[in-house]
């Protein structure tokens, strides 16, 4: 089975402190064979990623994307996403021909969670069964069982906005199946431990500096 971490935020992330570059350099450190560049909003993070053409290491560019019900994921994107009703979102990432995941649904500390109903199961492609950055542990059990109900499919990602977070959690994947098509069948299966509170304090300080402390440096 090959390691991916399918969930991860670089500096093009209001709140991501990785560089591209330096999210390959220590994916490929912790052994993994492909990782998912998500970041807010925005595909740009990803399509950096791939111009660097890393050897030994699949690069999928995504983003994490904010909708009316809560944060979306789209994988293997090549346009950016702009709209913010959940269905058109779900609708322009599947004509991109991408990967429709829902990550860290049922987590009550995050207000952009996506609190899925049994009408939500065939909206998307799979779920994140395990989200290291979810602070309590029932948020990634209330997903699992989610899944378990509803026959979606699991992945797992590590949420990372900072370099030590990265491979903390995340999906295998058979060897010699296309990912996509691996996901599309259920035949993922995720895996992985929760990162340290501490991060979340650390996304909080990163955020106060650019939007706060940044900002008023230029006026004076």
């Amino acid at each position: 089975m090959l390691k991916y971490d399918l969930h991860m935020h670089t500096i093009y992330s209001r709140d991501g402190a990785i560089k591209p570059a330096d999210a390959i350099r220590i994916a490929r450190k912790r052994g993994l064979d492909g990782i998912a560049i998500t970041d807010h909003g925005t595909i740009r993070g990803g399509l950096e990623a791939q111009k660097l053409k890393p050897e030994g290491i699949e690069i999928i560019c995504g983003a994490e994307i904010k909708t009316d019900r809560g944060d979306v994921i789209g994988l293997f994107l090549n346009e950016e996403i702009r709209q913010a009703d959940h269905m058109e979102v779900i609708e322009a990432i599947r004509r991109q021909g991408g990967v429709v995941v829902i990550p860290h649904p049922f987590d009550s500390v995050r207000s952009s969670a996506f609190w899925l109903t049994d009408k939500d199961s065939k909206k998307m492609d799979a779920l994140e069964a395990i989200n290291a950055r979810c602070v309590f542990k029932r948020s990634n059990r209330m997903a699992s069982a989610y899944a378990d109900q509803f026959h979606v499919c699991k992945v797992g990602g590590s949420d990372a906005h900072f370099g030590a977070e990265i491979a903390n959690a995340g999906t295998l994947v058979p060897e010699g199946e296309d990912v996509a098509e691996a996901i599309r069948k259920g035949h993922t299966v995720a895996y992985g431990r929760r990162s340290l509170p501490f991060f979340h304090v650390l996304t909080t300080a990163l955020l106060m500096e650019r939007r706060v402390i940044r900002p008023l440096a230029k006026t004076r």
